[in-house]
């Protein structure tokens, strides 16, 4: 464990402008992003007595071997830069909010030619506008089940949509008066665009003026005694204030605001935040973190909000955003969230009166989120340390494994063979960090040899991307950014410990590739799934851990998530595969038209479904090719019989052959 008095810099090599700062590990990879005003005061301040420290800001700096620092002209460049560099290299220290939960959006894909309204969750996506997000999906339906007789824009999949194109009969919303039926022609795209527009409006906040408008639609058809219109507006306006009734007032003067509350202690930290919009909650949304360092609640709202709005849009960014604290540097936000917003933006402390009683409700539901956090999670981040622990003991390695990662192969009797690799780091997935294989020039089904493959493709990489950031040398250390684009180089760091899904003769392979590459400071292990044994290089027996170990089961748990994402990836070649190979025979249908139907249809069962109408409709398919194709998948289809299914036994998964 490094001395920070080993890697200490010179306090008067230290500048005193505005910067941004990265602490990096001994392998060269970034562990803590800062920013400060004045960069030698705050850096002098992380190399004082151990003991002076917060237990955790201690842990960080004994972890580092090296800082460096970048600085900049303002201390909004630095805000932007930190946000930046805190997205690009992940770092361990920083505090991470993570969503409590999955919060679903209103989403309204704008970007499309006919917008759609739909319920979705997870990253927001280029093109669509979102409103939210909600506590329950449920509710978000209901509302826009009322909407939809005042707003008849398009909810429907692409596939029905394009289906009721080409049948020229809308679904059944079209007949009910909830949809316009853009589909059909019934409204051209301008009309439909007018539609979604008032719909974006009035979930925006813009509610009085449609509230007007058909109040006086409604007596207007009534003067003129067409009261079949009447009636029908009539119902609209109920359903205007039924959806409005959802949504309870809280604000009287019509306020747009971001509510945030925190609830900690000396662990972690619990933020709530209500998004009031027109003086009405529009959605809520709640984050957990860990706390990392010894900061006050101030600076645990400097971390919220450097999350929360960097890289927001202006619709994003409300008029005013009250905190329990203002942040160190609060009038560094306002500069650069007023820029973003293109107007100005107030960060403030709620003193009194109806913003002040809201902000005390978003803290009961933050103190509330807290609990049941701890409650949930207090058993698994102890679990989480203590299998790490007890692999590291059960396998005799010199360090906790903090980054494991998993290989395993995958094939259908020696055909299609590929391989999956899978990182877990903290015992968690890291998603962003797998990695698929595609085994050429093998015959048979040799797991031995594609392992080893695997292995050494891998490797090679780790040693190429270390050769390279070897080759552009800092003051810190190797460079493990590529300088070109700027982001991590994904393949330059090296695991703890490598799993190979397999026993003995797969845990032989993984060893020999890694020594053919002179790599012999990464441990290796195999976990076979007949009697879920530990098999270790060089050893005749294996290890045995019991069956309640947390130990086994996180290894478990990574095997099958290696498995299954070999087992993905297979199921996706094979299908591309088999729809290629049936089309080789039909006359006139080149490489480039068998890529567009198979991303047409998306797999062979949907092509096989397709009619030959449905086929003429892909572009560059004729009625005399879309027959043939329809001959050549069906005749095919009466030779293949049924599917072959298995169970595997240690996973309960069903495999499809």
């Amino acid at each position: 464990m490094p001395s920070p008095a080993s890697y200490r810099p010179e306090p008067g090599s230290i500048p005193t402008q505005p910067g941004v700062y990265r602490f990096r590990d001994p392998k060269g990879r970034v562990v803590y992003v800062g920013k400060a005003k004045n960069l030698r005061a705050r850096l002098s301040s992380y190399f004082q007595d151990l003991g002076n420290l917060h237990a955790r800001t201690a842990t960080m700096v004994t972890t580092a071997a090296s800082v460096e620092w970048t600085v900049v002209k303002t201390e909004v460049e630095a805000l932007q830069l930190e946000y930046s560099w805190i997205k690009e290299y992940d770092p361990r220290f920083n505090v991470k909010y993570r969503d409590d939960k999955s919060y679903p959006w209103l989403a309204v894909t704008v970007g499309e030619e006919y917008p759609r309204v739909m319920v979705g969750r997870g990253a927001k996506r280029k093109g669509t506008r979102y409103f939210g997000p909600y506590s329950h999906a449920w509710a978000i339906r209901e509302t826009v089940d009322l909407l939809l007789r005042v707003f008849p824009m398009r909810s429907c999949s692409n596939g029905v949509f394009k289906r009721s194109a080409q049948i020229g009969r809308p679904c059944l919303l079209g007949y009910i008066d909830k949809c316009s039926a853009p589909c059909v022609g019934k409204v051209s795209a301008d009309e439909h665009r007018a539609i979604v527009d008032d719909f974006c409006d009035f979930m925006a906040g813009q509610t009085t003026a449609f509230v007007r408008r058909v109040e006086k639609e409604m007596y207007a058809a009534s003067e003129a005694l067409d009261f079949e219109k009447a009636a029908r507006l009539r119902d609209d306006l109920g359903a205007l204030n039924k959806a409005l009734e959802k949504q309870a007032v809280v604000l009287g003067d019509g306020t747009d605001a971001d509510v945030i509350a925190l609830a900690e202690d000396p662990l972690e930290v619990a933020v709530q935040i209500f998004y009031v919009r027109g003086g009405r909650i529009r959605g809520q949304r709640g984050w957990v973190a860990d706390r990392v360092d010894e900061g006050d609640t101030a600076q645990l709202v400097d971390d919220f909000l450097l999350q929360l709005y960097a890289g927001a849009g202006p619709d994003e960014i409300p008029r005013e955003i009250l905190v329990p604290a203002l942040p160190p540097d609060h009038a560094t936000y306002e500069h650069l969230l007023s820029d973003v917003r293109g107007s100005k933006v107030a960060i403030r402390i709620p003193q009194r009166g109806d913003k002040r009683t809201l902000q005390e409700t978003v803290a009961q539901n933050a103190k509330q989120a807290l609990m049941l956090h701890k409650t949930k999670r207090a058993s698994d981040l102890t679990t989480r340390n203590r299998a790490l622990e007890e692999i590291q003991e059960a396998l005799g390695l010199d360090e906790v494994p903090l980054r494991i990662e998993c290989a395993d192969v995958s094939h259908l009797q020696g055909s299609e063979i590929v391989a999956s690799m899978v990182v877990f780091e903290d015992g968690l997935a890291r998603k962003s960090e797998y990695r698929r294989f595609v085994i050429k020039g093998q015959d048979g089904s040799d797991d031995v040899r594609a392992m080893r493959e695997v292995i050494t493709r891998r490797f090679r990489r780790l040693l190429d991307e270390q050769g390279a950031s070897e080759s552009v040398v800092t003051e810190s250390g190797p460079m493990l950014v590529d300088p070109e684009t700027g982001r991590p180089r994904k393949f330059a760091y090296a695991p703890g410990l490598v799993v190979v899904d397999g026993g003995a003769p797969q845990v032989a392979a993984a060893q020999r590739a890694l020594a053919e590459l002179g790599i012999v400071d990464i441990p290796v292990c195999g976990l076979a799934k007949r009697l879920e044994e530990v098999w270790l290089p060089d050893q005749e027996d294996p290890v045995i851990l019991a069956r309640s170990s947390e130990g086994l089961y996180l290894l478990q748990r990574i095997r099958d998530e290696a498995h299954r994402f070999a087992i993905t990836h297979h199921r996706s070649r094979r299908s591309k595969t088999m729809v290629e190979s049936l089309l080789d025979d039909v006359p006139g249908l080149g490489e480039v038209r068998r890529r567009t139907l198979l991303k047409h249809f998306g797999s062979l069962k949907k092509l096989r479904a397709a009619s030959v109408e449905e086929l003429a409709q892909v572009p560059g398919i004729g009625p005399a090719t879309a027959t043939a194709i329809k001959d050549a998948v069906a005749g095919e289809k009466d030779k293949t019989g049924p599917a072959i299914v298995s169970i595997n036994t240690a996973t309960g998964e069903i495999e499809e052959s």
